[in-house]
C-alpha cells in the first residue's frame, strides 16, 4: 500500500458563521491520483482552499507525510508543495503565458531547474510554447487550464490539486487534460483532481471520495465507486 502523502482528520471549516465542512476525513496515497466528487455547494472547493492555506480549518487536522500542517498560511503551504489549480483558472491579465507561468516559480531561486521545469511544461503542452508571448487571458479555455497547470507545475509540487479541471471545456480538451495528467502522474506527481463531471473524474482517478453537506459518505477505488447503485444514479443518470 502506497505511503500516505496527507491524511485530513476531522476537518471543519466555513465562512464566518456558515460551517461547510462538518469533520471531514480523507488520505492522499502518495503517487497516484485522487478524485473528489460531490454536487455545488458539497464543500469540495472549501476543502482545497483549507489545504492550501486560504481559509482557516476551524477544527481537525491536516497531515503531510505525518507532519501538522493544519493552518500554516498559503505561502508556506506553498512552499511544503501543496498546489492549487483554482477553479476558473485565475490567469493574469495582461501578462504573457511565459510570465503566468513563472508566476508559479516565484518561491524558488534554483534558476536551472527552474528553466528545466519551463521545458518540461512547454513539453507536456507544446501549445504554449506557441503562445508564449501572448497575452494568457486571451487563451481558448482549454489553453488557459494547460497554463493554469503548467504554473501549478512550476511551483514543484509534491501534491497538485485541480479544482474542476473540466469546467466550460470540450469533451476533446478534457480527454487530453487526463491524459497529460495521467503522464505526470506516471512520473511520480500526486494528483488530486475535484471534479462535478463524475466521468471524468472516475476515468482519470484510481480512487476517490464522494463528498456531501460537508462530509464524505462513500470512498473506494474508482472501479468500485463506478459501479455503485446510488453514484450511479444521482451522478451519472444510470
Amino acid at each position: 500500500m502506497a505511503e500516505t502523502l496527507l491524511r485530513v482528520e476531522g476537518l471543519r471549516a466555513g465562512y464566518g458563521k456558515v460551517q461547510v465542512l462538518w469533520g471531514l476525513n480523507i488520505e492522499i496515497p502518495t503517487g497516484e491520483i485522487t478524485c473528489i466528487i460531490g454536487s455545488n455547494g458539497a464543500g469540495k472547493t472549501t476543502l482545497l482552499r483549507v489545504l492550501s492555506g486560504l481559509i482557516p480549518a476551524t477544527g481537525g487536522s491536516v497531515k503531510l507525510f505525518g507532519e501538522d500542517v493544519t493552518n500554516c498560511g498559503a505561502t508556506d503551504s506553498l512552499a511544503r508543495g501543496i498546489v492549487h489549480v483554482p477553479e476558473g483558472r485565475r490567469l493574469f491579465r495582461g501578462m504573457s503565458v511565459r510570465d503566468n507561468l513563472m508566476v508559479g516559480a516565484y518561491l524558488r531561486c534554483d534558476k536551472a531547474e527552474i528553466k528545466r521545469d519551463l521545458d518540461f511544461v512547454c513539453s507536456v503542452f507544446p501549445i504554449l510554447q506557441q503562445r508564449y508571448r501572448q497575452d494568457a487571458t486571451t487563451l481558448s479555455g482549454g489553453e488557459q487550464q494547460m497554463c493554469a497547470i503548467g504554473r501549478g507545475l512550476m511551483s514543484k509540487p509534491k501534491l497538485l490539486m485541480i479544482d474542476e479541471l473540466s469546467l466550460g471545456l470540450a469533451p476533446k480538451l478534457v480527454e487530453r487534460l487526463g491524459e497529460a495528467l495521467t503522464e505526470l502522474n506516471k512520473k511520480g506527481l500526486t494528483i488530486l483532481v475535484v471534479e462535478q463531471d463524475v466521468m471524468t473524474a472516475l476515468e482519470i482517478a484510481s480512487h476517490g471520495f464522494v463528498v456531501e453537506q460537508g462530509r464524505v459518505e462513500i470512498r473506494g477505488s474508482t472501479q468500485s465507486l463506478a459501479k455503485n447503485p446510488s453514484i450511479r444514479q444521482a451522478y451519472l443518470g444510470m
